[in-house]
């Protein structure tokens, strides 16, 4: 079981997440610590497994990918080995962004960004019907994707 985070180890989170280019003298200055107290707390949070990682957001279009969609696939059986093969098949895909294993009507959602419509249908012909898991799938083009890049955090404060 994780520590919990008191007040101070939120309003880290809190501000990373708004701006994790913030140096650690401005974070220690917005949370009221001491830099060397600060970046001690920083150093726990990201050992503990609080922070997965920090990102540049890189816009699609600036890299010539231009088209993105959402991908709801069912696979033909529910075993534990077809998830587990077709999950790493995902992610070893440049196009996909995001997988997500859901319940309901589909088992997983997945997020690609491609050049073009040509490149999709090539990608759902290759990469999604040829598979032996894959039962039934469905594209669902996005108009327009914006996204919090933030948790919502829960202050005594507030």
């Amino acid at each position: 079981m994780k520590t919990p985070l008191d007040q101070i180890d939120l309003a880290i989170v809190e501000n990373l997440q708004k701006n994790a280019r913030l140096s650690n003298k401005e974070l220690a200055h917005r949370v009221q610590l001491s830099p060397s107290s600060c970046l001690e707390r920083v150093r726990r949070l990201n050992a503990s497994g609080v922070f997965r990682g920090f990102h540049a957001e890189v816009d699609p279009d600036a890299l010539g990918l231009s088209l993105q969609a959402m991908i709801t696939v069912r696979l033909r059986r529910h075993s534990r080995r077809d998830v587990v093969a077709f999950r790493a098949h995902l992610l070893a895909l440049p196009e996909v962004l995001a997988v997500f294993h859901v319940g309901g009507s589909y088992d997983f959602v997945v997020h690609v960004a491609v050049k073009d419509s040509n490149h999709l249908r090539d990608l759902a012909l290759d990469s999604f019907t040829a598979r032996p898991e894959v039962g039934q799938m469905e594209t669902h083009f996005i108009f327009e994707h914006t996204r919090s890049m933030t948790l919502p955090i829960k202050t005594e404060e507030r």
